[in-house]
């Protein structure tokens, strides 16, 4: 085609002409070329070849279709581009480039050379780049699947799978989809949307639920041990449930824990241990972890079950740290301290429900130049809010005195009835101390990021050691506290034990390198742990004789062939190598070969900062006692608190949340949720 004596366009020095076709030089990409446009070869070098020198800047704004032979392009040949070339505009490079919407017919039909097939009727149509018969087609044979706005039928099931993953992420009941509110505002935002129904709702969270049980499944068939967590919680006052969490440490020294299942417990006031020993052993078996089973942490306070009530148990039991912190104090408050938290939340709820008495109470803090802090009122079941509201009573104290001062706020007989007594104030001074103590203490177990096991015992003995040791200084009421916690760990803890040693927790203290000497027990204590540890590690090689020969190279001994061995008359460097025949390689490694070996090298190896995460020094000391490091990764993967922990945030909010669903949803819900 001969070309006009117009200004020739600078495209044409990357390209040349092939009869209807024209050739990038760059690429060897073919175009069509008709009627004398140059606007796929500009779309062309914007697109795929941004480096090149700006075009002419005479060049006007164009819309056109991009096509070449390169497989991608081809697929996306109905994308337009506009490419816009002015002398009062700069050259925009590919990424600001505006881009139109793609069909929507594409998510219904697929490209096959110079065909397009329906996916639903796989009906053949011819294509030459316009998206027309296909419209027409979807139209007249399949009138549902296009919606008026434009809007696919793929971008509907995107929106109905994401109001699925809505509801399990803030485990919503699944009858939410059923609401007129909620209808309105789909039918608002997404024009021609079907709403789902519960049921298909239900099928899609079914479909989700099982996909993560296959992959919770592999995961647990490839761990040697895991540990169970039976959190007992109520959603309505006769709707009670036990959900059993699962621990385990994988291969590369990564703590997990997962949500196994959730039983409905039955409405009686008394659950039995029976019971709740039945759904465990239930869980167990369903998921094909019998036998793996270390130990079952639970935060039940009623009914403590005991591994010798059934003879198909074959874990210890071990109570939630949390929950015994909590009996420890609701043991140790005295009649004195109980008025005291009853006469501080009733001055705080004043303030709260009283909005003169709050505002004027900002003002006094300006003037005072105190923190501009709300008052904290405590939860009957969480103690440690009681530490909260007493630390921020006495950062507020003459603040709060001066609100009740001014008569023009407070009234005489309403002072009277709030104000807390100068002896009071005293005692609340000497006694947040304390509680601030056993609150550290519980949110060093609950870390949801730390092995926490192994901190239980080194956390306690501080406690009533140090802590809880009442002192001169102590007022009699926080004195009296103190001996009763400190009693009433001791009775929960068994820190008195003959059979201490046998603990999982104190195990998993010696398998921790940052506690492993124990310096809080006793000599005598001490040996009985130590003892314990050889006889695990002992059983630990029976068993292993037992399923096979040794893997790893470091526990095998290495023989020496005599028949290598240097004669004398050789020269004085091969004594070397002959030393190294007879005694074998790893002679003066560190590497402990011998199971007992192992353990005193462990014990007398310098233990490491309290800053460290434990996995991440057995995952690089792993090698040099391997017979401790299997023992570890059964042991840390129990956790010290239930799930959530009851002083958890995320904890808290989840089990808000949990107590809204429906009993039949329950459990794939829950599943669903923790296990994302």
């Amino acid at each position: 085609m001969k070309r006009t004596g117009r200004r020739r366009s600078s495209v044409w020095d990357c390209f040349e002409q092939e009869g209807n076709f024209v050739r990038c030089m760059k690429c060897d990409a073919t175009l069509k070329y008709c009627g004398g446009a140059t606007s796929s070869m500009i779309n062309h070098m914007s697109r795929f070849h941004p480096s090149t020198p700006p075009l002419d800047e005479d060049e006007k704004p164009v819309i056109c279709t991009v096509q070449c032979n390169d497989e991608d392009a081809a697929a996306n040949a109905d994308i337009m581009q506009i490419a816009i070339m002015s002398p009062s505009a700069p050259e925009r490079d590919s990424g600001e480039r505006k881009r139109l919407k793609r069909s929507s017919v594409w998510d219904i039909f697929i490209k096959v050379d110079d065909e397009v097939h329906c996916t639903m009727c796989d009906t053949k149509l011819k294509y030459r780049s316009s998206t027309t018969s296909m419209m027409y087609h979807i139209k007249n044979k399949h009138p549902d699947t296009m919606p008026n706005d434009g809007v696919s039928v793929a971008a509907h099931a995107e929106v109905t799978e994401l109001i699925s993953r809505m509801i399990e992420k803030d485990m919503l009941p699944i009858s939410v989809v059923s609401g007129d509110g909620f209808r309105e505002l789909l039918a608002y935002t997404v024009h021609n949307y079907k709403l789902p129904s519960p049921g298909d709702v239900t099928r899609l969270i079914e479909g989700h639920f099982h996909e993560k049980a296959e992959e919770l499944a592999m995961q647990l068939g490839r761990v040697e041990k895991v540990a169970l967590t039976a959190d007992f919680w109520t959603a309505l006052p006769f709707q009670r449930y036990i959900t059993v969490f699962c621990s385990f440490i994988t291969e590369d020294w990564q703590g997990r824990s997962a949500v196994l299942q959730t039983h409905k417990l039955s409405s009686d006031s008394h659950v039995t241990t029976a019971s709740v020993t039945e759904r465990l052993l239930s869980t167990v078996q369903n998921w094909g972890i019998a036998g793996k089973v270390i130990a079952c942490v639970h935060n039940n306070t009623r009914d403590i079950p005991s591994a010798h009530g059934c003879a198909h148990v074959t874990w210890d039991y071990a109570t939630c740290f949390a929950t015994t912190l909590q009996l420890a104090v609701s043991d140790g408050l005295s009649d004195d301290l109980v008025r005291i938290i009853i006469a501080a939340g009733k001055l705080v709820k004043h303030f709260g429900h009283n909005l003169l008495a709050s505002e004027a109470l900002e003002q006094k803090q300006v003037q005072m130049c105190l923190p501009q802090h709300k008052l904290i009122r405590s939860s009957k079941a969480r103690w440690d809010t009681i530490c909260d509201m007493f630390e921020r009573l006495l950062e507020q104290r003459w603040a709060i005195k001066a609100v009740l001062s001014d008569r023009t706020v407070t009234s005489r007989q309403e002072a009277q009835t709030l104000e807390i007594e100068d002896d009071c104030w005293q005692i609340i001074e000497n006694f947040t101390p304390v509680l601030a103590t056993l609150k550290w203490a519980t949110t060093v177990i609950s870390a949801e990021t730390e092995v926490s096991i192994s901190n239980i015992y080194p956390i306690t003995f501080s406690l009533i050691q140090t802590h809880l040791v009442p002192r001169e200084s102590d007022i009699e009421q926080v004195s009296e506290f103190k001996v009763k916690v400190q009693k009433s760990l001791r009775n929960h803890m068994e820190v008195d034990s003959n059979d201490l040693a046998s603990k999982p927790a104190l195990i998993a203290s010696m398998l921790d390198p940052r506690h492993k000497h124990l310096s809080f027990l006793t000599p005598t204590g001490r040996l009985a742990a130590k003892v314990k540890l050889h006889e695990l590690v002992s059983k630990l090689d029976v068993m292993t004789a037992s399923v096979g020969p040794k893997d790893e190279q470091q526990e095998t001994l290495i023989t020496p062939d005599i028949s290598q061995v240097a004669m004398p008359s050789q020269m004085r460097s091969n004594t070397k190598n002959t030393m190294m025949l007879l005694l074998g390689d790893n002679y003066s490694s560190s590497y402990a070969t011998d199971s007992e070996a192992q353990v005193d090298y462990y014990l007398r190896d310098i233990a490491p900062s309290l800053d460290i995460n434990p996995l991440d020094w057995w995952k690089v000391n792993g090698p040099r006692f391997p017979k401790l490091a299997t023992l570890a990764r059964h042991y840390l993967c129990v956790p010290g608190v239930s799930l959530p922990s009851l002083l958890s945030e995320a904890g808290q909010t989840f089990a808000t949340m949990r107590t809204r669903l429906s009993p039949e949803h329950v459990d794939m819900m829950i599943f669903v949720n923790r296990n994302s």
